[in-house]
């Protein structure tokens, strides 16, 4: 949805479905940039603006998209009407800016249906049970898309980009990557949320729980996509099945740390309660055996950091910890693929190359289908290269 001109291809495309007997929803993003723009405004004014707010503006993105692929379909004699989240009755948790789906009412969506119209339907957004608008995060409009189709219980979902399905890799930062004709449930939630930006893992997550299989796609052509649907035996065969490097993360270290028990519960536990995600955490040994210290650190989305900073600091005199440093300039490097459950040697693989390539490893964390390691920003992109041609080709 960047431009009229690809908001009319939208309109071309839906047409195309009402040909063929179709009933349509459209579920709509902002337009390229209209989000970053909004978000620039905003910290013009204010370095750290109410989150309630910030989703009264940024709501206003969508909206305006949904109005003008209206108008593109009538502008070609097809009935369409829009709607915002909140009129679609997709209702959500009252937390702004990252709110959750609690459940939606398509009533309102039914019966434009019924009555001959496409549906183009805001994403990315909805409204407490008080009438609070709310935002679902980065990427929200897929999460609303796959809400909506588990709740319409739709035949079709399609999920629109600017690439043609899901790759291997970034292909802009490895030229050598390969699109996948299918992925689980289980690999596309890892490289979601591991930095891959196709998809965001929520959405992933959802369509999981509810068994809504769905095609990634471009909207710039008709190739077809990648299949994201429940794992199946042969999936197994492949053992790493993508990689991905995450540039929006931040590590937060806290120095000397009283190691005793209950500290590390009360820093995330107030970073959970201001709705921070935490990522990876390591704990040093701890050091002076009169006095025991350790330092903590963790990583988090870069635009938390000012936030999960004024909350740490807000700590330290209950705590009584010695500094907060912070780091910006790191990458998240992950390799992902249910193949690594029933193959052994892969981690000391992936070491081995960033060995190779004098890659140094910050931190590390896995799960049975991935590997992620912290490392240098600016090492990012050429390790990821290196890894993606050790075990992909």
């Amino acid at each position: 949805m960047g431009n009229p001109e690809r908001i009319k291809n939208v309109a071309a495309r839906v047409a195309g479905y009402l040909a063929k007997g179709d009933k349509v929803v459209v579920v709509v993003s902002a337009m390229s940039g209209v989000t970053d723009g909004l978000i620039k405004m905003a910290k013009a004014i204010m370095p750290l603006p109410s989150e309630r707010e910030m989703d009264m503006l940024l709501a206003t993105g969508e909206q305006t998209t949904i109005a003008l692929t209206a108008m593109a379909l009538h502008a070609m004699k097809i009935p369409a009407a829009s709607l915002t989240g909140a009129q679609a009755g997709i209702v959500t948790d009252g937390v702004h800016t990252k709110a959750k789906i609690q459940k939606i009412t398509p009533r309102k969506i039914h019966a434009l249906l019924d009555a001959g119209n496409v549906v183009i339907v805001a994403g990315f957004q909805g409204q407490t049970h008080e009438g609070q608008i709310t935002t679902l995060g980065r990427g929200g409009s897929d999460l609303t898309a796959i809400a909506l189709a588990a709740a319409l219980k739709a035949d079709l979902c399609q999920i629109y980009t600017d690439v043609d399905g899901v790759y291997t890799a970034d292909p802009r930062i490895v030229p050598t990557a390969r699109k996948l004709a299918e992925i689980s449930y289980d690999e596309m939630l890892e490289l979601a949320s591991l930095g891959a930006k196709v998809m965001q893992s929520r959405s992933v997550e959802f369509a999981k729980k509810f068994g809504v299989v769905f095609e990634v796609r471009s909207s710039l052509n008709e190739n077809p996509g990648t299949i994201v649907k429940e794992e199946t035996p042969n999936m197994e065969d492949v053992v790493i099945r993508g990689v991905s490097l995450d540039k929006n993360q931040a590590k937060v270290t806290l120095v000397a740390v009283p190691d005793k028990p209950g500290v590390a519960a009360r820093i995330f536990k107030a970073l959970g309660e201001a709705a921070i995600n935490v990522d990876m955490i390591v704990q040093n040994v701890s050091r002076k055996a009169d006095s025991p210290s350790t330092d903590l650190s963790f990583t988090v989305d870069k635009p938390d950091l000012l936030k999960a900073r004024t909350v740490i600091d807000g700590l330290r005199a209950e705590l009584g910890f010695s500094q907060v440093e912070s780091d910006e300039n790191i990458g998240k490097l992950s390799i992902v693929g249910v193949g690594m459950r029933s193959h052994s040697g892969v981690a000391a693989k992936m070491f081995e190359i960033l060995a190779q390539n004098e890659t140094n490893i910050d931190m590390i964390s896995t799960s049975d289908i991935k590997i992620s390691v912290v490392i240098a920003l600016e090492k990012g992109e050429p390790a990821m290269r290196a890894v993606h041609a050790a075990f992909l080709g």
